[in-house]
């Protein structure tokens, strides 16, 4: 796949925005300073105004306004710590085209092509020198387009994206903002006197080490990257396994996602080869919105994802419990 750009423009906020510098919290702050991509594709509807440059940029910029410090550039204060400066410079929107069609992506399998269908920035320049979103539409040769987005971590989290992104749409359609974003992150300000700990945190220990270390010479296996389908026969397979399990003394019903979540993380180690009693964690963000004392308004617009940690042996009990009794059934599916 190849991608030709045709024209590049800042498009800033449709009115005038409040010219000043936004703190951000800690959760802001550890964001790792990178644009992190998101892409939605679109099938040609017929329609002659279809995913039109003009209307997207126009409600781009309504957008904007109450979403104004993605219009902004990061900074410092007098400290040095990052924030973020509300100027209204405006972000990168981006309009592309490309001889391939939709159906040559398949079932869109990761592919390094794609970072076609975002917008390179250049950091090189400075911490304040690029758009803190970038956008890119790329009309495929079908007819299909693809919105591209590359948002600035330390702005928001995927669920303020996904708020930005819905607001977007809206506009576009001629909705007006149904939910405007909570814009004050010094609500997640350190308290004066914060609360001791009160359990062991797993997420602030040492990463378990490999009780065999793997040879040199493995790190230069080929690797590949694949999509896998897992059908709703074999999660209610996996589930049935669960509630038939000599460890399951209760009645206790497993989400999809955590049934799911335990079988790949077993068949992950299994793949890798490691020993029964080696020690692994697995690492999963979550959304603290709702799970914070008080919790926080929905529609806050930042970083609240935090990393969730927990750990067992490769056979664990945890595992096991979720995962079915015997290697074997696990490793049918």
């Amino acid at each position: 796949m190849k991608v030709k750009i045709k024209e590049s423009a800042i498009v800033t906020p449709a009115q005038e925005t409040p010219d000043q510098r936004l703190w951000v919290s800690n959760l802001d702050v550890l964001q790792g300073r990178y644009h992190f991509p998101v892409l939605y594709f679109y099938k040609f509807n017929g329609s002659s105004n279809f995913f039109d440059g003009k209307v997207l940029k126009e409600s781009l910029s309504k957008a904007l306004v109450p979403f104004y410090p993605l219009a902004g550039r990061l900074g410092r204060d007098e400290n040095g710590r990052i924030e973020i400066h509300c100027n209204g410079e405006g972000v990168l929107f981006v309009e592309a085209e490309t001889e391939s069609a939709l159906a040559d992506l398949g079932d869109f399998p990761p592919m390094v092509e794609y970072k076609q269908l975002t917008p390179k920035v250049d950091y090189s320049r400075g911490l304040s020198s690029f758009p803190l979103l970038v956008a890119q539409k790329t009309t495929f040769s079908c007819g299909g387009a693809c919105l591209g987005c590359g948002f600035m971590h330390t702005v928001a989290d995927g669920g303020g994206v996904l708020h930005f992104m819905n607001t977007w749409s809206d506009m576009a359609r001629g909705i007006s903002l149904r939910i405007p974003p909570f814009l004050d992150r010094t609500i997640l300000r350190a308290r004066g006197r914060p609360p001791n700990p009160t359990f062991h945190h797993i997420e602030y220990d040492p990463l378990p080490t490999l009780n065999n270390p793997a040879p040199d010479d493995q790190d230069s296996r080929p690797t590949s990257v694949a999509n896998i389908k897992i059908t709703a026969d074999q999660i209610n397979a996996l589930k049935a396994i669960v509630m038939s399990s000599k460890d399951t003394s209760t009645k206790f019903r497993y989400s999809t996602y955590e049934i799911l979540t335990a079988h790949l993380w077993r068949c992950a180690c299994r793949a890798r080869g490691l020993p029964d009693d080696q020690a692994t964690e697995l690492n999963m963000p979550v959304d603290c919105r709702a799970r914070l004392y008080p919790p926080l308004p929905p529609n806050y617009f930042g970083n609240v994802n935090v990393p969730s940690y927990t750990g067992c042996s490769v056979w664990g009990a945890r595992v096991r419990a979720i995962s079915g009794d015997s290697g074997q059934d696990t490793q049918s599916y």
